[in-house]
Order: C-alpha cells, then structure tokens, then sequence
C-alpha cells in the first residue's frame, strides 16, 4: 500500500507541475506532436494568446499598407511622367510646325519682289506686236503659274487702291493733297500686298490722299 502511494502522490506532482509548465507557456504539442495555442494563466489572460503569433497581424497590416502607399507613389509618378511627355512632344510639334512656316514665308517673302518686277514687265509689253505679243502670252501664263503656287501655299494678294488707309495692311510711301478724293484713301498702288492665311505677309506700298492745308 505504501508503494501504491508513493506512486499517487507522484502522479500528483507531475500533474501539477505539467499544468503550471502549461500556464507559463502559450504554445504546446497535441497528441500528434503539432504546435497548438493554449490557455495562459490567469494574470495574462489580457494578452496575446501565442507569442509566436504575437503582432504578426498587425505586422502584416503595416506591410499591405506600405505596398499600397508605394504603389499609389509610383502610378502618380507614372502619370505626371506621361503628362510631360504628351506636353513636351506637343510642344516639340508645335514649335516645328512654326519654324516651318517661317521658313515658307521667308521664301515667299523675298520671292514676291522679282514676282512684281516680272508682272510690272508685262503690264509694259500689252501693247507689243508680232512675235513680241506671243512672247508676252507665254510669260503671262509662266505668271499665272506662279501665282498659282502662291495660292497653293494659302498666299493671296490683297487689293488696295480706293481703300481707306490702314497701317496694318498699308504702307504709306507718298501722299497728295487733293479735294477729289476723301482724306486718307489709298489712291495709287506701287506694290501690292500680300496675306497669308489671315495674317499680313507683306504690306502693300501705296500713294494715300490727303485734305489740302487751309489757305492763310
């Protein structure tokens, strides 16, 4: 009897001692030696249930959170960096179209002076014989060509003369006084003007009437 009570109390004792290790621990093997959660003691039941799983919930939440923050970071970047590229490529297209008119209508510019001396040519020879005459028809229809040209290019000369006076379109090179024509009318044209598109490509020079000065 004394033996089988020596064993009792042992039994005892190891139950009591594996039921505190079990309180001083969060985590256990079951019955086929895989981790489990237990119960903590009482003084600790506020906390976490394992340590080994302590805030590693948490711990993921901050980790999601920084990947979406970084990735609303680089899709703004993304953008902004597509914004500039439209912008900058517009820019370069614009600035190219612009120099390549520049470019037309510094060509065209200097070619309308040997274009009037070539049309105040021929406005000379209307009253040529023979074969001076079929000359004339052939260099009339060289220019209406060019004029042709010139009307491709959306360039188109402009009339002047019994026009009021304008400074945008006119450039005055003489004035006459007279009372046959009402003050600042163009009365004569020396070279006519030009507009491309809507813009002045080049004044017309012009002769504009004046009111005489009053007699003293």
């Amino acid at each position: 009897m004394n033996h089988n009570a020596n064993n009792n109390e042992k039994g005892k004792a190891f139950h009591e001692k594996t039921k505190d290790s079990q309180n001083d621990t969060c985590c256990s093997h079951n019955a086929n030696g895989e981790w489990q959660d237990v119960q903590m003691s009482d003084e600790l039941e506020n906390e976490p249930v394992c340590c080994m799983h302590k805030g590693s919930g948490s711990k993921k939440d901050d980790q999601k959170n920084d990947l979406k923050n970084e990735l609303e970071e680089f899709k703004g970047k993304y953008f902004r960096a597509l914004a500039e590229i439209e912008n900058t490529r517009k820019r370069l297209q614009k600035e190219k179209a612009e120099s390549q008119s520049f470019a037309v209508q510094s060509v065209i510019h200097d070619f309308l002076v040997p274009l009037d001396h070539f049309e105040q040519a021929l406005k000379h020879s209307q009253n040529a014989a023979g074969e001076v005459k079929n000359w004339v028809i052939g260099f009339q229809m060289i220019l209406d060509q060019l004029k042709q040209v010139l009307r491709d290019n959306d360039v188109e000369a402009f009339e002047s003369k019994g026009q009021s006076f304008n400074p945008h379109y006119h450039e005055a090179i003489e004035t006459e006084e007279t009372q046959e024509y009402p003050d600042g009318m163009v009365i004569e044209e020396f070279s006519r003007g030009y507009m491309i598109g809507s813009r002045v490509l080049r004044p017309a020079k012009v002769k504009v009437a004046v009111a005489p000065s009053p007699k003293e």
